[in-house]
């Protein structure tokens, strides 16, 4: 039986989209020939993409996946207007703060939980929802290293994305049974709007030091194991973590 790799066709949500990580991942699916539907709390940010990619499908959901209502909102629309979700890509994220964990402020930490662990959640239940009545579907998940590999002043950032791998893992082993993947993609650095204040402060050193090949990741290194993951290859694979990260993690 051959391998199938082919999402030609394929409904994929991807959050996120707007800048960095989530917005070359949206480009690598469209590129693949799926129907990419693009989410980002910027309208702005999701309309450049689509002019950048003007012969692929690319359609814009503006919303925060921290609001409840809006993922079901947008979820409601994806079904009604393309008929299916076929694969959902969970890359919204931010970490406002690089701060002794003493002197992290609570409004500071609950921006991040909400935004990072509680709106994946949101996005998994409403999508999870609609391909459990399909039978199918394909979760992808953006974790990182700091999931399980410990750095200083990140606090918040990493117990939020500590939590996405054991949600992860917890829906996986839920929804086995009725057709539905879940798993996690949990990249190390790349160069994006938000690692760039990092990489390029005293720390840097510290970071590339850390990494056996020497150097950080282009956004678009990180497509190819979103993609299997979405794929039919993948098909006997559910609750793992792939780790995108030039070797920090061995």
């Amino acid at each position: 039986m051959p391998v199938e790799t082919d999402l030609k066709g394929r409904v994929l949500w991807v959050t996120g989209a707007g800048k960095g990580l989530g917005r070359a991942i949206a480009t690598a699916l469209a590129e693949a020939t799926a129907t990419v539907a693009v989410t980002a709390r910027t309208a702005a940010d999701l309309d450049s993409l689509v002019e950048e990619l003007p012969e692929l499908s690319v359609y814009p959901y503006p919303g925060s996946v921290s609001d409840p209502e809006a993922v079901r909102g947008i979820v409601r629309a994806i079904r009604d207007e393309h008929g299916a979700l076929d694969g959902l890509v969970n890359c919204a994220g931010v970490s406002p703060s690089f701060s002794r964990s003493e002197a992290l402020e609570d409004t500071t930490w609950h921006t991040v939980i909400d935004v990072n662990l509680t709106g994946t959640f949101y996005c998994c239940r409403e999508a999870g929802a609609l391909m459990l009545e399909q039978g199918s579907g394909a979760i992808v998940n953006i974790s990182s290293i700091h999931a399980t590999s410990g750095f200083p002043r990140i606090a918040a950032y990493a117990a939020s994305k500590g939590g996405i791998e054991a949600l992860t893992r917890t829906l996986a082993v839920e929804w086995a049974d009725r057709g539905v993947r879940v798993n996690t993609v949990a990249p190390g650095y790349f160069s994006t709007e938000l690692s760039r204040p990092l990489l390029e402060s005293r720390w840097a050193d510290r970071v590339v030091s850390n990494i056996p090949m020497g150097r950080t990741g282009g956004p678009e290194e990180l497509a190819g194991a979103v993609a299997y993951l979405l794929s039919g290859a993948s098909s006997y694979v559910t609750g793992s973590t792939i780790s995108v990260d030039g070797g920090w993690t061995a």
